[in-house]
């Protein structure tokens, strides 16, 4: 397991032994987010120093330095053909970057806010980002711009997954857990997490999000502390949970 932090550290963990076995020396500020290659033995961290790094996980040499945000690089994600690493950062701009060289392929200017999470399609060639004005989808390998998502969760996000079966999951600063259809775009569902006895009101933000395995279970870190999980509900019927789901003729395009 990875993890990386505040503290300018990125540490890998032997979790048999509960131990940390290697530390990777490099980021001059916080490590907001990392990754790792699906088919390469290589870590990618990104942080406040506008930077990601690519580390060889084996030796904790550092291979690049992918330099080229303005701004912290706070999202990243990396699949086993190009683009091979794609980054979301708060200079509001998504990188496509070229791994043999380590230089920028592209650069999407979309968004006019930080991009904080992105989320690629476990199956397509498609890709979420989200920020404070909007949820946008592009294609890849090019970058296309598809649409954007139709409805406004008022709030940050900082997290996004999406699972096989086209369930796109976003969390936000204030607890906020909205469901959409990867498809079309549409908020189906919206949850609030619920905080521990003890804590703040404002210690309901939820900044890290992940699909298990199966795909059925969800992964929440949130501000008060907790990790929590969350599974679909067995007695819902269509009833109990009326869906407002009429997607749209067209979806927006702008």
């Amino acid at each position: 397991m990875f993890s990386a932090g505040d503290d300018k550290m990125v540490k890998c963990w032997d979790l048999e032994q509960n131990k940390v076995i290697r530390s990777y020396h490099g980021h001059l500020s916080g490590v907001y987010c990392l990754a790792l290659h699906p088919t390469l033995d290589i870590l990618l961290t990104g942080g406040r120093d506008s930077v990601c790094r690519v580390w060889d996980i084996r030796s904790k040499t550092q291979i690049f330095a992918l330099s080229g945000h303005e701004n912290t690089v706070c999202s990243v994600f990396t699949r086993p053909t190009d683009p091979q690493v794609v980054t979301g950062s708060h200079d509001s701009t998504i990188k496509f970057w070229d791994l043999r060289h380590g230089k920028t392929m592209s650069t999407l200017t979309h968004h006019k806010k930080s991009v904080r999470a992105m989320a690629l399609h476990p199956k397509e060639n498609i890709f979420a980002s989200a920020s404070a004005d909007n949820i946008k989808k592009f294609t890849l390998p090019k970058g296309e711009f598809m649409h954007n998502m139709l409805s406004q969760q008022k709030t940050i996000i900082n997290a996004m997954a999406v699972n096989e079966d086209g369930v796109l999951a976003t969390a936000g600063d204030n607890g906020s857990l909205w469901f959409w259809d990867w498809k079309s775009g549409h908020n189906f569902q919206q949850a609030q997490t619920i905080v521990q006895p003890g804590s703040l009101d404002s210690e309901a933000g939820i900044y890290a999000l992940s699909y298990d395995v199966t795909g059925s279970r969800m992964i929440t870190c949130e501000a008060d502390k907790t990790i929590k999980m969350w599974k679909e509900d067995e007695n819902a019927t269509p009833e109990t949970h009326p869906l407002n789901f009429k997607p749209p003729k067209d979806i927006r395009r702008f």
